[in-house]
């Protein structure tokens, strides 16, 4: 059933080397791929190029057809505003015809007259200069998806065209926010994140036994303390507008109504024994109850401008011998031959009248509609999501008339703890034209597509941030099969690094505090529970995301820094599964180790590990004893160098720079933000030079410690900048002699801050070994 209890720095180490490519340098060659560049969903079609390829940088701009200015305006937007979050650059967007678009700059069109790519296809094309060209704003708003994600995992784009479309109009995100209040917060990252994938369907299930979360202007009493006022609705709606994600409410009806029932308890379904065995079901025989539904539905039915109203009408499954009236009824209102199920068709014949007269398709689910149980027939106009093998199939469905969705319990649940979704089985062998029990369509064009479902049976079950780590990989894995282009990799194991390569939506935030060197660095463990906990799940930034071992002694998990660093911290915020014995060790080579810190006698929860010293490029937890029979599981595995009164905030933040000597990779910007004074940045050999990092965050800032290589600046200025182009000065010297700059006692806030360089101290350019921000 459906719901009830049966519901069961890497990316920036890269954009470092992305903005080493400045206006007036000459783009690299590009090597032909062999395979299309790596995104989720895959590309449907892509082809290799032979000339130069495509690298972002502070140069590049974001250039909007001028024939098409107005109707690309809120696509460029956002991009823009992605864009700066993922890179850390503000791109300036201009309009322009195509023969204006210089090398770095990203060109959003429409025009296309593929008529293959349908309404939300694009077509890509890739040189010293992106081209993202469709017949819809859509279309282009996904082709910037593309661009979104390809810049992610480098600056620099290999050549080629693609053409991408979709298979499936709707895919999607389905969340109970009857049962368990979501801050509006973590619902538009959520939105922003389906736009990532392409998703396009955020259905909100806003009423059930646990909550009613709308505010009302007709029943203020059935509205829970947790709830959404209109005017957050409406900004809502609004948000995901803007990321090309339609909002679908659904108030449940006439069964889970448990919650508006108890504040009007005289509409309650009664036998005839006068006990309510089904109390969340309304009496449908009386006529109060449909006063009641009327006005909450014509109350909300202007709030939500989607095409669609979910009314739910699932598992109003009474045992209708036990209810004489609504036999009686049934007869009164349908005639004498009527069966007591009538009350129930009939019900969703006068909702469906009331939608349709506010030009909207109803939709429901499709454990109530059976055959030869009634007599009066499910319009064919209505739309149906099936989950589970109650009543017609899909077959039976569709041959009736209606459209449907996929929303098979199998394998689209994930249940606040209960079932979840056996995502390599939705991977390697599941596609949305599959649904439950294995049913399929003679006619597959009358299937919208397919939704991954939160139902929140056990409210408290998981937190927000452990419901967004649950559902990272199967959203992804939903967001390639509901596309429909030819997968990637073949097995869901090989699929989970791509996953990891293109990682989260611009913006997502993470849990941990500022400073982990681990944070989305190359993660190895001895061995994994199962596909679901991968390695990866605990160096993610989500204490939502897991890693799980086997259950057995020893085990270990190894992260990769990227470079030498020295060790002053090491937090581990351990799952239930936790290690009484273990070790923390470091390595220069992977292979050899020292051990910094050893305990036989810890107890789990977080254990924050303080005031170590060594250094190392390699870092491991190796566990030796597990304190439960399960085996070792950590949220997230924390690394941070030696203590400061401050973390460092610019430490692994995006960085960029005005230039990169000789546009050599490892000099790149990201080297004086990577916590290590054996990597550095340096410039070229002019003056004025700049080094500036996006902090990601407006903070406070009460220093700055410049490490400078043997190529100093004798002149220069920290600035502070809210929008990355308006600067503040907030230190000046024409004096500095090089070695190390720790400039204290600063004041002023900013979420970009830059070293300015005016004046050389050698013949060389600027050279920084490390660029360290702290607050106040």
């Amino acid at each position: 059933m459906k719901k009830s209890h049966h519901r069961l720095a890497g990316l920036l180490a890269i954009l470092g080397l992305a903005v080493t490519g400045l206006a007036g340098t000459t783009a690299p060659q590009a090597h032909a791929a062999a395979s299309p560049p790596r995104t989720i969903p895959a590309l449907q079609q892509w082809t290799p190029g032979t000339g130069t390829s495509y690298t972002f940088g502070p140069a590049s701009h974001i250039v909007v057809d001028s024939a098409y200015a107005a109707q690309l305006a809120g696509e460029a937007a956002t991009f823009a505003e992605d864009v700066k979050q993922l890179t850390g650059v503000t791109a300036p967007t201009t309009t322009g015809a195509a023969g204006s678009v210089a090398a770095g700059d990203i060109f959003l069109t429409l025009g296309s007259t593929d008529t293959g790519l349908g309404t939300e296809g694009y077509s890509l094309s890739v040189g010293t200069s992106v081209k993202v060209q469709a017949a819809t704003g859509a279309g282009a708003f996904y082709g910037t998806r593309t661009v979104l994600q390809l810049l992610k995992q480098s600056a620099t784009i290999p050549a080629g065209t693609a053409r991408d479309w979709s298979s499936y109009a709707e895919r999607g995100l389905m969340v109970d926010a009857g049962r368990k209040y979501f801050s509006v917060s973590w619902l538009q990252n959520q939105v922003k994140d389906m736009a990532y994938l392409k998703l396009n369907y955020l259905h909100l299930h806003l009423s059930d036994n646990l909550g009613f979360r709308l505010e009302s202007s007709t029943h203020p009493e059935i509205v829970s303390a947790q709830h959404y006022s209109k005017q957050e609705i409406t900004d809502l709606i609004a948000f995901a507008a803007e990321y090309h994600v339609t909002v679908v409410p659904e108030l449940d009806m006439p069964g889970h109504m448990d919650t508006i029932l108890a504040a009007h308890p005289e509409l309650k379904l009664k036998a005839a024994d006068g006990s309510t065995p089904d109390g969340g079901n309304i009496d449908l025989s009386n006529p109060a109850s449909y006063v009641l539904m009327k006005d909450l539905i014509t109350e909300y039915l202007p709030l939500f401008p989607a095409k669609y109203w979910h009314l739910g009408a699932d598992e109003y499954g009474v045992d209708y011998t036990r209810y004489p009236q609504l036999a009686a009824y049934a007869k009164q209102q349908y005639g004498a031959a009527a069966k007591p199920k009538d009350v129930f068709y009939g019900f969703i014949r006068w909702a469906d009248a009331i939608v349709r007269g506010s030009n909207r398709t109803l939709r429901t689910w499709n454990d109530g509609i059976a055959s030869g149980d009634g007599t009066i027939p499910v319009a064919a106009d209505i739309t149906v999501d099936y989950w589970y093998t109650y009543g017609l199939s899909p077959q039976q469905l569709v041959s009736a008339g209606h459209l449907v969705q996929n929303g098979s319990w199998t394998p689209t649940y994930y249940v606040l703890g209960g079932a979840k979704p056996d995502t390599a089985y939705m991977y390697q062998q599941w596609n949305p034209g599959i649904f439950q029990g294995g049913a399929t369509l003679t006619d597959p064009s009358k299937n919208l597509g397919s939704t991954l479902h939160v139902w929140c049976d056990n409210p408290n079950a998981e937190t927000e941030s452990q419901i967004a780590g649950g559902i990272m990989e199967p959203l992804r894995a939903l967001a390639q099969q509901t596309w429909g282009s030819p997968k990637p990799v073949s097995t869901f194991s090989a699929f989970q690094p791509v996953i990891a390569a293109i990682g989260h939506a611009p913006g997502w935030p993470t849990d941990v505090a500022a400073g982990d060197l681990a944070l989305n660095r190359p993660t190895t463990a001895s061995s994994t529970e199962t596909a679901d906990f991968p390695a990866a799940g605990a160096t993610d930034g989500s204490y939502g995301r897991r890693w799980a071992s086997q259950y057995s002694d020893p085990q270990w998990l190894q992260v990769d820094l990227g470079a030498t660093y020295s060790i002053g911290e090491v937090k581990l915020t351990w799952e239930n599964a936790y290690a009484k014995a273990y070790q923390i060790q470091i390595s220069n080579d992977g292979t050899n180790w020292t051990t910094l810190w050893s305990t036989t006698t810890a107890t789990g929860g977080v254990n924050d590990l303080t005031g170590l010293s060594g250094s190392g490029r390699y870092i491991r937890m190796y566990g030796t004893q597990r304190g439960t029979t399960y085996g070792y599981s950590l949220w997230e595995f924390e690394v941070r160098g030696p203590s400061h009164p401050n973390p460092n905030l610019a430490l692994g933040r995006p960085a960029t720079a005005s230039s990169t000597e000789s546009n050599i990779a490892t000099l790149g910007p990201s080297s004086a933000v990577d916590g290590s004074n054996t990597t550095r940045w340096a410039s070229n050999y002019t003056d004025p030079q700049w080094l500036q990092v996006d902090l990601g965050a407006t903070y406070s800032i009460g220093e700055v410690k410049l490490t400078w290589e043997n190529a100093y600046a004798k002149a220069y200025r920290i600035q502070v900048s809210d929008d990355g182009t308006n600067w503040t000065t907030l230190y000046s010297t024409t004096a500095g002699a090089g070695g190390v700059d720790d400039l204290t006692g600063l004041s002023g806030s900013g979420r970009y801050i830059r070293m300015y360089g005016t004046q050389r101290g050698t013949g060389w350019g600027y050279s920084l070994w490390e660029f360290e921000v702290h607050g106040v």
